[in-house]
């Protein structure tokens, strides 16, 4: 068996159904990967989940609802004095707005044990973790987990890196530009963002965004920008620009860069070349704005 694991935090998901009624879900931007990558990878790969939770019962309900899902919990930590973040979500023209109730999260502990987390990576063939995975963690929980990531990469693994930036769960902005930078050294493929990414480093256009990342010592890069093409660099081939695969409606933008980092990953664990792995990571991202929610089942490629 092959093995995948997305890091991060994992949220109890209260969504607004109308009439004042919430409906309970978990998400969270690589949980959400996760949730993608098991539906798209094949039977022989692994895919875990590593965070950290309570051992309060909506901890437990979260575990249950991973395991049903086919998401291996086996690198999961439990923590006895905290629990699960929440989060509210409401959408105004398919757009989110978020309220976040996250301050006694276990998953902010993810990197206290630095010993736990480089057992929980050991035997991973890619391991994938965002922005959002480094904000929550403090300095030096930060700079542990990057070490686990750089020595998983230095044994021969892939190491995922999505930026997807949330201002304000950083410090400040000289503590998010330090953080991404030190992630982007550890990865071995960076996923940004031009509207995020190019604000934040005052990058001239996507192509300046990727080589950046790609002298930090990243081996490929592939920059989102809304519906403009996506532009790849690689340490073999260099610059390139693929089109986007427009959607044919928007109704909920949640989970749109989860998604397309997952369709992207998985299309490369599986050995396709970056080109078709942007075709195949925006084909899915444009399915699952057209649904509401985070978690869209991607449609049965033998139906298609």
């Amino acid at each position: 068996m092959t093995r995948l694991i997305c890091a991060g935090e994992c949220m109890v998901e209260l969504s607004d159904q109308g009439g004042g009624l919430y409906r309970r879900g978990f998400a969270g931007d690589t949980f959400n990967t996760a949730w993608y990558a098991r539906h798209l990878l094949p039977q022989t790969w692994e895919v875990d989940y590593a965070t950290c939770v309570g051992r309060d019962a909506v901890s437990d309900d979260m575990l249950a609802e991973m395991a049903a899902a086919g998401i291996g919990t086996q690198a999961v930590r439990r923590h006895l004095d905290r629990t699960v973040g929440l989060y509210m979500i409401a959408l105004e023209d398919g757009e989110r707005r978020f309220s976040y109730w996250r301050g006694q999260s276990a998953a902010r502990t993810l990197a206290d044990d630095p010993e736990w987390l480089a057992k929980a990576f050991e035997g991973a063939d890619a391991i994938y973790f965002s922005g959002i995975t480094l904000a929550i963690l403090p300095p030096e929980g930060r700079a542990a987990f990057l070490d686990a990531a750089g020595a998983a990469r230095a044994r021969g693994a892939t190491v995922a890196f999505d930026t997807n930036l949330r201002p304000l769960l950083w410090e400040d902005e000289n503590a998010m530009r330090h953080g991404l930078s030190a992630a982007g050294r550890a990865a071995s493929l960076v996923l940004p963002s031009f509207d995020e990414d190019g604000a934040l480093f005052a990058d001239a256009d996507p192509a300046a965004c990727a080589r950046r990342y790609g002298d930090g010592g990243a081996d490929l890069v592939a920059v989102k920008n809304g519906r403009a093409p996506v532009t790849l660099w690689s340490r073999e081939r260099g610059l390139a620009e693929v089109p986007t695969v427009p959607a044919p409606r928007v109704v909920d933008t949640t989970a749109a860069g989860d998604s397309f980092g997952a369709g992207f990953l998985t299309a490369l664990l599986t050995g396709a070349g970056p080109e078709e792995a942007v075709a195949r990571a925006c084909a899915l991202a444009a399915h699952v704005i057209g649904a509401r929610g985070a978690l869209v089942p991607p449609p049965d490629p033998q139906q298609s």
